[in-house]
């Protein structure tokens, strides 16, 4: 295939925390980019200069009012031009590869899925190399890929390991940069999606922020200083060994009352089919328990209790200004929502400002959108490594 050139930026790192703040919180006007990073006027033009002439941002008119109509001097705010650059972001599960191509500012504008026969590395590349192809057709010029993995990645270009896809040290980024032409970034999905919502979502603009996902297993983030914190265990079992109800029922594998035996979806479908003797979907338990059925509401005001308690653990110990709940799991808040809240006020002090927690049901799609971020940040920020050293 014909290589694709992605339009990369040297910026230097003046330059590249002016357009940061303008990505994520545009459109600015001078006066409150200058006030925000501390710098001069003279200095503000220096550093904004070359990031116009190569339209990364733009002067839009205030308000929408054009210059020349308003009275007085001419104020032009800075802004990105979201659709000047367009994303790929994958998410790669056991059977699926879900694609999204996003703008600058990570807006969806077209999904492409692909089912995965095969978890052998060429074969996985294949498919993301397609994908890719037929994307490219409808969408040309893009910039990057960025690829969400479960597992542990190792300098946003290696899977470590990935227990689902049952592979060690595999060069995906490499590997799909040779078969696209395009930059490719990996990172495990969690991260992903908490720099997505950090730099775009319930994240944005917050000091100490915690992403928490349940699912088919649980995921946690932690953002301190407005940056994600990195942590070598990541995707290496979290919440397995985090024990909320000592007392809890028994997994398949020995667990009792871990945050992932009361949580995950696997988790909770196997206590009622163990019970019942037959399988259950999880919005059938959801169903069920919203409708008084004995077994499925006592099983689903055990995880909602989990969750509670869960939450509760990470306000006293983070004291985040959020914490944001996410993953296809979450279902469970419309069903529970009463018995987590309540839940969460007995594990904290009587006095506590109530913790701000909000809700996000995300499929798969959302998981991508935030693989695509990684790209966003790559041309923003310059390397892969850069952004993950910084």
């Amino acid at each position: 295939m014909t290589a694709r050139t992605a339009s990369w930026l040297p910026l230097s790192s003046g330059e590249r925390s002016v357009a940061i703040e303008v990505l994520v919180h545009g459109p600015l006007s001078r006066t409150d980019l200058a006030r925000r990073l501390n710098l001069s006027a003279g200095s503000l033009t220096r550093l904004t200069k070359p990031l116009i002439e190569s339209g990364l941002l733009v002067e839009v008119p205030e308000g929408g009012v054009p210059a020349e109509v308003r009275q007085g001097r001419p104020s032009q705010p800075l802004d990105v031009v979201a659709g000047s650059r367009s994303f790929l972001g994958f998410k790669v599960t056991e059977d699926m590869v879900y694609g999204v191509v996003t703008t600058l500012r990570s807006d969806i504008v077209a999904r492409h899925d692909r089912p995965l026969t095969s978890h052998e590395p060429g074969e996985v590349v294949a498919v993301l190399g397609e994908m890719t192809d037929e994307l490219a057709r409808t969408h040309p010029g893009l910039a990057g890929i960025g690829i969400g993995v479960g597992g542990l990645v190792q300098d946003r270009a290696v899977v470590g390991e990935s227990a689902f896809l049952g592979w060690r040290d595999v060069p995906l980024a490499a590997l799909t940069e040779e078969r696209t032409g395009l930059p490719v970034v990996v990172e495990n999905d969690v991260a992903a999606l908490v720099e997505a919502e950090t730099w775009f979502g319930a994240g944005r603009g917050l000091d100490r922020f915690a992403v928490l996902t349940i699912g088919a297993g649980l995921g946690y983030g932690l953002v301190l200083g407005g940056k994600r914190v990195p942590f070598a265990e990541e995707d290496r079992g979290f919440g397995r060994h985090w024990i909320v109800n000592p007392h809890g029922p028994l997994t398949p594998d020995g667990e009792r009352g871990s945050a992932v035996s009361l949580l995950t979806i696997p988790s909770i479908r196997y206590q009622v089919q163990a019970a019942t003797g037959r399988e259950w979907t999880y919005e059938e338990i959801l169903s069920g328990a919203a409708a008084g059925d004995p077994l499925p509401a006592r099983v689903v005001d055990e995880a909602a209790r989990a969750l509670g308690t869960l939450v509760a653990q990470i306000a006293n110990f983070v004291l985040p200004q959020k914490i944001l709940l996410a993953g296809e799991g979450v279902g469970l808040m419309d069903v529970a929502g009463g018995t987590v809240e309540e839940t969460i006020r007995a594990h904290r002090h009587p006095m506590a400002a109530p913790v701000d927690l909000e809700t996000k049901v995300s499929d798969f799609h959302d998981w991508a959108r935030g693989a695509a971020v990684l790209a966003i940040q790559v041309l923003v920020l310059g390397t892969a490594e850069g952004w993950a050293q910084g």
